[in-house]
C-alpha cells in the first residue's frame, strides 16, 4: 500500500482535534509533520533547545541534520506551529534539554509507536492510505497547491532529483491533472 497525502482540509482538522483530545504529544507530532514536511525520523529527536533559546523565545530557524540524507536543513517554523509548540511546552513541564516527544521509558518516542497511534486515529476519522509519511506528503501536496504549482521549490526541499518524482510522491493524480486542463481555457 502506498501512503497518500491528506487532500481534505476538514480531515486534517478532524484528525488533529481527535489526536489532541487523546494525547497532545501525538497531535503536535502530526502538526509538526504537516507544517514542516520533515520525515518522522527527523521530528522525533528534536529537543526544546533546538526550537527555543535560553529565554524560551523561538530561534529564527530549526536546524537539523536529516537522518536519511545527512544534509543540513533550516526551517522557519510558521505561526500555526509556533502557537501549538508554545501551548504544548507550557503544559508539559519540559526543560530545554528535554526531547519534545519524550517516551515514558526515557529518550524519545519510537517511529512504530507513533505510526500505531496516528494510523488508529486516521482509521477513526476515515483517512485512507495513511502512514507517518502521509504527514510529509500532505505538506508537499498543500504547498504545491498553495504555491500555485511551484514544483521546483518543493522538489528542492524534498531533495528529489526530478519534478516527476516529486509529483508522484505528493500524489498528484489524474484528477488533479484533469483539473489543470480545465483551468486553462484560451
Amino acid at each position: 500500500m502506498t501512503v497518500e497525502p491528506i487532500r481534505e482540509k476538514a480531515k486534517i482538522k478532524q484528525l488533529y482535534q481527535y489526536l489532541n483530545g487523546s494525547d497532545p504529544k501525538y497531535a503536535l507530532i502530526f502538526k509538526f509533520g504537516i507544517n514542516t514536511g520533515l520525515r518522522i525520523s527527523d521530528i522525533i529527536p528534536i529537543k526544546a533547545k533546538d526550537i527555543f533559546n535560553e529565554k524560551w523565545e523561538f530561534r529564527e530557524y530549526l536546524t537539523i541534520k536529516e537522518k536519511k540524507t545527512l544534509k543540513e536543513k533550516k526551517i522557519k517554523l510558521n505561526d500555526t506551529l509556533r502557537k501549538c509548540l508554545l501551548k504544548y511546552v507550557k503544559s508539559q513541564d519540559i526543560t530545554l534539554d528535554d526531547y519534545l516527544f519524550r517516551s515514558q521509558k526515557g529518550g524519545y518516542l519510537g517511529r512504530i509507536q507513533i505510526y500505531r497511534v496516528l494510523k488508529d486515529a486516521a482509521n477513526v476519522i476515515g483517512v485512507e492510505n495513511f502512514g507517518t509519511h502521509s504527514l510529509r506528503k500532505t505538506w508537499g501536496y498543500w504547498t504545491y497547491k498553495i504555491s500555485k504549482y511551484n514544483i521546483g521549490l518543493i522538489m528542492d526541499t524534498f531533495n528529489h532529483s526530478s519534478p516527476s518524482i516529486t509529483l508522484r510522491y505528493i500524489g498528484i493524480n489524474q484528477d488533479q491533472k484533469d483539473e489543470l486542463y480545465s483551468i486553462v481555457q484560451l
